[in-house]
């Protein structure tokens, strides 16, 4: 009896109500994000978004749910977008509602297939297969048309131990548990017999915290530890690039390079800028990187800068020793579409729309791959990731080497000042967990950040503030399970349970 009344309240939903609640329900998703931080509102969210496709009485309507959840969580997650139209307001501003509601609307439709694709299955699967196919949309999301994993849906668990999870069954294993966990919670409450569904999401959600709880490192000792210093000139967008600005923002961060060291630690042996730090050409730099390495003495530094090949413009990570010697040069192959370089030019140039991409008329061009630097010492080897990249957990795996930290540098002032900093440091804190590595961040704007394997802020900058910080960099932690086999073995399972779910002739029911 309770069964058919919650079933004949929803279905009794009016049609222009439905849309409304499942963008609100999956903003409220979307507040589990940073900087907002809300796991438990989050999950409330989430149970609301599956209880909206539990009661969709079509193909069609379920459609309907999932691109309305996903279009009330990314309109409300990635609000940031709107930030880089708005450095050249006069020229670009125009475009920025239309990218947000487009962009969203299109990540939207990754959701709308997954749910309209579980409603395929039958009425005592529908819920299971939910969990299966929102959790391949989510893998789909981040490999199809070069990927484009921002706050996937599993990653609001990150300030709860459950994250740690992450290190075990990866970002896509964790959110099938995730959707998992809420298809049990909705399930139980359309269930006649709600104990065994209601059960199974008391366990999964314990296992989720107490396991989390489990998997969590300690605290290491950092004696002795080799320190880094992480430069942020807080350069705002608008005039990082302003020739009135340029030398100041340069000055600055020499300036911070020369200090002294701090907080009783020794002498940096690694001092590290952001992304396109050097407003110049690698080419043409010679000079400017004497000024900078004899500042860094005894130490390497590590930055950004852009530098030009054969007409090709790269965005680049360099380690630079004393002279300056060029000891390695990384360039960023995991570019930004519209930001750094423009898919179809001869397109979008005909229509008059030139992009935000930096570098000549199609922008940036990609580098060859991942690939480790050697940083000497006792630092040794670190796999560096400019920007965007830290997105990809993918990225951070490189064959048949193990990295002793991951190193990013970036420049967020492209994100604003609300939650696309916030967002992206929190990306970053899942690699660290994922690979079990520390991870140092030097950003323009900031958040600069020492990050251990734990994903634990160690120390950090705060944003909109220029200065450096100094401190030890933690010791690679034990090799995780996910950095050993990578994402194949959630595809795997994505694929069997995809099979149970939709070619099974039993199942649980809910």
């Amino acid at each position: 009896m309770a069964d058919t009344r919650i079933r004949a309240g929803a279905g009794a939903l009016p049609a222009w109500a439905r849309l409304p609640l499942a963008i609100a329900s999956g903003a409220m998703l979307g507040l589990g994000q940073a900087p907002w931080d809300l796991p438990w509102l989050a999950l409330a969210g989430l149970v609301g978004a599956v209880a909206m496709f539990a009661s969709a009485r079509s193909l069609k309507g379920a459609l309907g749910a999932g691109w309305g959840v996903g279009l009330g969580y990314f309109g409300l997650v990635l609000g940031w977008v709107i930030e880089p139209f708005q450095v050249d307001a006069a020229t670009t501003g125009w475009m920025a509602p239309f990218a947000l509601f487009f962009l969203a609307a299109g990540l939207a439709l990754f959701w709308g297939v997954a749910f309209w694709g579980a409603a395929h299955a039958s009425l005592r699967r529908r819920l299971f297969a939910l969990a299966v196919c929102w959790a391949a949309a989510e893998f789909a999301r981040s490999y199809v048309f070069t990927g484009f994993s921002w706050a996937l849906v599993g990653a609001f668990w990150l300030e709860t131990p459950a994250i740690q999870w992450s290190a075990v069954i990866g970002p896509h294993g964790l959110n099938v548990v995730t959707v998992g966990l809420g298809a049990l919670i909705v399930g139980a409450l359309r269930a006649r017999r709600p104990l065994v569904p209601g059960l199974a999401a008391v366990v999964l959600l314990g296992a989720l915290i107490g396991g989390g709880m489990a998997l969590t490192p300690p605290l290491q000792d950092l004696t002795g530890r080799p320190v880094v210093r992480l430069v942020q000139p807080n350069a705002a967008q608008h005039e990082k690039w302003d020739r009135a600005h340029m030398q100041r923002f340069f000055d600055r961060q020499v300036e911070f390079t020369a200090e002294p060291a701090q907080n009783g630690l020794s002498r940096p042996a690694l001092i590290v800028w952001p992304e396109t730090a050097v407003p110049t050409l690698l080419n043409n730099a010679d000079e400017l990187l004497g000024v900078v390495t004899d500042a860094a003495l005894p130490a390497k530094v590590a930055l950004g800068i852009q530098r030009e090949d054969d007409g090709r413009y790269y965005n680049s990570l360099v380690i630079a020793g004393l002279g300056p010697r060029i000891e390695a040069i990384y360039d960023k192959h995991h570019l930004v579409p519209f930001g750094e370089y423009m898919p179809a030019p001869g397109l979008f140039r005909h229509i008059g729309i030139g992009g935000l991409a930096q570098r000549a008329a199609s922008g940036y061009a990609a580098g060859p791959g991942p690939r480790m630097v050697d940083l000497g010492g006792d630092i040794g080897l670190a796999l560096p990731l400019i920007c965007y990249e830290a997105v990809f957990p993918q990225d951070t795996r490189v064959a048949p080497l193990r990295p002793a930290l991951l190193l990013q540098v970036t420049n967020d002032a492209w994100f604003g000042s609300f939650s696309g900093p916030y967002q992206h440091l929190a990306q970053a804190r899942m690699r660290a967990i994922e690979q079990g590595l520390p991870l140092v961040r030097a950003a323009n704007t900031g958040v600069s950040a020492v990050i251990d394997g734990a994903g634990r802020v160690l120390d950090s900058l705060p944003l909109g503030e220029a200065g450096f910080l100094d401190g030890p960099l933690p010791p690679p932690l034990r090799v995780t399970p996910y950095s050993r086999v990578g994402d194949l073995p959630a595809l795997a399972g994505l694929f069997l349970l995809g099979l149970a779910a939709f070619l099974r002739r039993r199942c649980v029911s809910y």
